[in-house]
């Protein structure tokens, strides 16, 4: 979720979320070396609310002395109730620095880096993991994540695809099935969450302790909403007496609501709060819309009329535009973006 799980988003989401439930913040991934130097107030990546709580900074790193620093700032300063360390992600900006997969190759090398994490955290640590080896095997999968519990994990997240698929092909739930089974902390389920429908799967095929979901919940982050009329909570305050949208229409109407308020609690968070430029700011909301757009019927239409925009104004009026026409949004769809 690089240039996705932003105080923005977050904040868009925490808009749906059902009356008394809470969740657990994954941050986007920050570098253990650039931490300890940074304005953790001003910077993007940082950026937080006041009333925010469950924040999970997500690190990525290999050096004790700034994964030391990052750790105790993060957690002392800023105020995280975890630390994760990402072992899952296989972008290139991760990988050239043996940061994310990387930890995965040689299981001593993933374990030294919980180990040092765990040293000097005072919060509990997790580990975001991708299924172990190209053959995804299983003994291999609970030998290595079972070091990395002895090592100090308290919790796992598996996203049950191997780096080389990267989002393509479908994600091998029976690993996470088989993970759980095996060991005796707690086991997050990741990979093709797209519905609210398919949370409840998860937990009923894997017997998961919680699921994540990525980019379909950036895309839908009414999904918390649709998820909680299924578990019998409230609807979200500001949604009180009203039904979450199901049908392709509905959600379609809704991913427009949705953006133009997105784009609004952008401009506040990095612009007003942070300082930063418009053209970050409209960076980063363009990079939300090329994201997300695979969900809408017609969202190359919509991608391609936000990525000609200079400014907030002409992306509002562009999002408004297209959503004056019924839109409709597929419940699932590829993942390859």
């Amino acid at each position: 979720m690089v240039g996705l799980s932003h105080v923005a988003l977050r904040r868009l989401i925490t808009d749906y979320m059902p009356q008394n439930a809470s969740t657990h913040w994954p941050t986007e991934m920050l570098n253990s070396r650039r931490v300890p130097g940074e304005n953790l107030k001003t910077t993007p990546e940082t950026l937080r609310r006041s009333e925010e709580a469950y924040l999970v900074p997500q690190i990525l790193g290999n050096e004790e002395i700034p994964i030391q620093k990052s750790v105790v700032r993060l957690v002392n300063e800023w105020g995280a109730s975890g630390i994760d360390i990402n072992m899952g992600c296989p972008v290139q900006k991760a990988l050239k620095h043996n940061y994310g997969v990387s930890l995965m190759g040689d299981v001593d090398y993933a374990a030294n880096v919980v180990e040092m994490t765990k040293k000097y955290s005072t919060v509990p640590i997790s580990v975001k993991l991708r299924a172990v080896g190209s053959e995804k095997s299983i003994p291999q999968l609970i030998t290595f994540v079972q070091r990395l519990v002895d090592s100090g994990a308290d919790w796992i997240t598996l996203h049950p695809r191997t780096a080389e698929q990267k989002r393509r092909g479908q994600s091998d739930w029976l690993q996470i099935t088989e993970l759980k089974k095996a060991v005796k902390v707690p086991i997050i389920g990741n990979g093709d969450i797209q519905t609210a429908d398919d949370v409840l799967l998860m937990m009923n095929e894997t017997k998961a302790d919680k699921v994540m979901a990525g980019r379909a919940l950036a895309a839908r982050p009414w999904m918390v909403w649709q998820l909680g009329e299924k578990l019998g909570f409230q609807a979200p305050k500001i949604f009180l007496n009203q039904k979450a949208p199901t049908t392709p229409n509905e959600e379609g109407a809704e991913y427009g609501r949705s953006l133009l308020k997105l784009i609004d609690y952008s401009e506040e968070s990095f612009m007003q709060d942070a300082g930063a430029s418009e053209s970050i700011t409209l960076r980063k909301l363009q990079f939300y819309v090329r994201t997300t757009h695979v969900w809408l019927e017609f969202g190359h239409t919509l991608m391609a009329a936000c990525s000609r925009c200079q400014n907030l104004i002409d992306l509002r009026a562009a999002v408004t535009l297209f959503f004056q026409n019924e839109q409709a949004m597929y419940a699932r769809t590829e993942l390859r973006q």
